[in-house]
């Protein structure tokens, strides 16, 4: 009898949980090591970059307050404006790209049919490269000498840029070399094609529906979340995170065509050792992606909200 009082005292007590809120606590559980990373190596780095945008620092002296003097002095050098423009310029061409070429992939490569997976893996290997490795590669590729893309295009006898040394391509072959890593968004977008119900395409084809009709009023318009969160990720990587391909393929040039803010970043703090006016640049770069971030979370959440009734 005791047991059994038991019982349904606890079975009574479980119905009073929410259910919603057990979830909730699974999910932060579940995110708690991820965001002790991100608060480790994100959070407090980008906390100590901010301070130091208002000091006064070359690492052979203790820092001192300046106020917004770094800001003024950055907003003052041409050089700065060039970067700011050519990493617009670069973020708002190879974004875009990329989320077309992904969409593009995990259309083709989306039906499971025989040798698939392994056309997924050739195209997934563009993002587990390491950066280095990638920059390198296409370093090579387009040598305006001896590369094999202009080897191929002299034997059908098309005209050969000269690529990165040519001012007037250079930023158009880095944009080309990010907009090929479309790895990570092909498989996103394959598992949400997924999500798509197969009676949806039936109904179509039963209407007579062709595939250019079908994907235009039900693939596309159910794929418009991921696609929307896809550009914004591919924005905040294509702003912040270009210093590697930069570095090792143009060093900036020729003249300024490839410096980009990360990169002009990187020659402030570590060649000229002006700190604080590296970090006061790290802040117009925080104040480009914020708001993408903060426009991805209020999309996920209004989606995620609509979709969990």
């Amino acid at each position: 009898m005791t047991a059994l009082k038991r019982s349904g005292v606890t079975s009574a007590s479980s119905h009073l949980v929410d259910p919603r809120f057990l979830r909730h606590v699974q999910l932060w559980l579940m995110a708690a090591p991820f965001l002790f990373g991100a608060l480790l190596l994100v959070v407090l780095p980008a906390a100590l970059s901010f301070a130091l945008a208002f000091m006064r620092y070359d690492v052979l002296a203790p820092p001192t307050w300046r106020g917004v003097e770094n800001f003024v002095v950055i907003f003052r050098r041409d050089v700065f404006w060039i970067a700011l423009r050519n990493t617009l310029v670069f973020a708002f061409s190879a974004a875009p790209l990329q989320v077309f070429g992904a969409l593009l992939v995990a259309l083709l490569l989306h039906p499971e049919r025989r040798g698939v997976r392994l056309y997924r893996a050739v195209v997934y290997l563009t993002n587990i490269l390491p950066d280095v490795a990638y920059a390198l590669i296409w370093l090579w590729l387009l040598n305006p000498l001896y590369g094999p893309i202009n080897l191929t295009l002299s034997w059908l006898g098309l005209p050969t840029p000269a690529w990165l040394v040519d001012s007037r391509t250079a930023l158009a072959s880095l944009v080309i070399v990010a907009a090929v890593r479309v790895g990570e968004g092909m498989l996103l977008l394959i598992a949400a094609r997924r999500t798509v119900p197969d009676s949806y395409y039936d109904a179509a084809r039963i209407d007579g529906a062709d595939r250019l009709r079908i994907f235009w009023h039900i693939t596309l318009p159910l794929l418009v979340p991921w696609l929307l969160l896809l550009l914004i990720r591919d924005l905040v990587m294509a702003i912040h995170s270009s210093l590697t391909p930069v570095l090792l393929m143009t060093g900036g040039g020729p003249g300024y065509a490839t410096t980009l803010l990360p990169f002009l970043i990187y020659e402030e703090a570590f060649t000229h050792l002006r700190l604080g006016e590296a970090a006061a640049m790290m802040g117009v770069i925080f104040a480009l992606i914020g708001p993408l971030i903060g426009l991805a979370g209020w999309l996920t959440h209004r989606w995620w909200g609509d979709h969990a009734g």
